[in-house]
């Protein structure tokens, strides 16, 4: 199956996040017209909490039935599980926490306070993965969000380090990450592209490099973005600074 790319541009971080909101609000109602269900994987960060938080204010919010929604994470920071700084805790204070979602229907990693280790903790979730997926061991994802870090890093995938080359299981426990905080959990490579598509939303000029080399054919080891393609499409919804470096050619008119 092969995926389309696209980079959609907005003049602004407020434009981007209400118009991917809008987008994501029409496409999951499609798509539980179609199939029944949706289950999103979410991603943390300033730009991805403020999709949800537009979500959230949307008036066309319960336009979906978040009763037949499910959502995961694509990487998770080792830390307690009310502390600020998880991506659990941003998006259930953006979003989760103001919908009609089953608590089933809400798959966290587990945190610190769970008592186990961080090892644990990666095969615990792999088999919460598995049981809700198909012969293949994952779920089908409809729509996963990513971030894209300065470095190029996706979920907790950094440049040079071994995760981004994993590709014999789901998730992964990272150790020593360069961003805080050291110890993180995270989807490998191979889970983030069995999405069916993948929408990776980033702001500011400090994102430019690693947007363009991404879409130039950089190394994945080297911009890890770069190996990261959805089933059926790939977008990129970016603002005005992050798309200095993108080819003038890849940039869409229009979703």
């Amino acid at each position: 199956m092969t995926s389309d790319r696209r980079v959609l541009v907005h003049a602004s971080t407020e434009e981007l996040a209400a118009s991917v909101a809008a987008r994501f609000i029409t496409k999951t109602v499609d798509i539980l017209d179609d199939l029944g269900s949706a289950t999103i994987v979410l991603t943390g960060g300033r730009v991805g909490t403020a999709v949800l938080a537009a979500v959230n204010a949307s008036p066309a919010r319960d336009s979906i039935d978040w009763s037949r929604v499910s959502f995961w994470w694509g990487d998770e920071r080792w830390l307690p599980r009310d502390d600020d700084e998880r991506n659990e805790k941003q998006a259930r204070d953006a979003l989760l926490d103001h919908i009609a979602v089953p608590p089933e229907n809400v798959h966290p990693f587990p945190a610190t306070n769970d008592g186990i280790e961080l090892d644990a903790a990666a095969s615990r979730y792999e088999a919460e993965l598995a049981a809700h997926g198909d012969e293949s061991g994952m779920p089908r994802f409809d729509i996963t969000f990513l971030g894209v870090g300065p470095d190029g890093h996706i979920a907790s995938l950094f440049p040079h380090r071994s995760g981004i080359s994993i590709d014999d299981c789901a998730v992964i426990p990272v150790r020593n990450s360069p961003k805080p905080p050291p110890e993180r959990l995270s989807l490998t490579r191979p889970a983030l592209n069995a999405s069916e598509r993948i929408w990776l939303v980033l702001a500011g000029a400090d994102k430019a490099s690693a947007l363009g080399l991404a879409l130039a054919g950089a190394s994945r080891d080297e911009v890890p973005v770069a190996g990261i393609k959805g089933r059926k499409r790939t977008v990129f919804f970016v603002d005005a600074e992050a798309a200095a470096e993108v080819p003038e050619g890849l940039i869409a008119p229009s979703y």
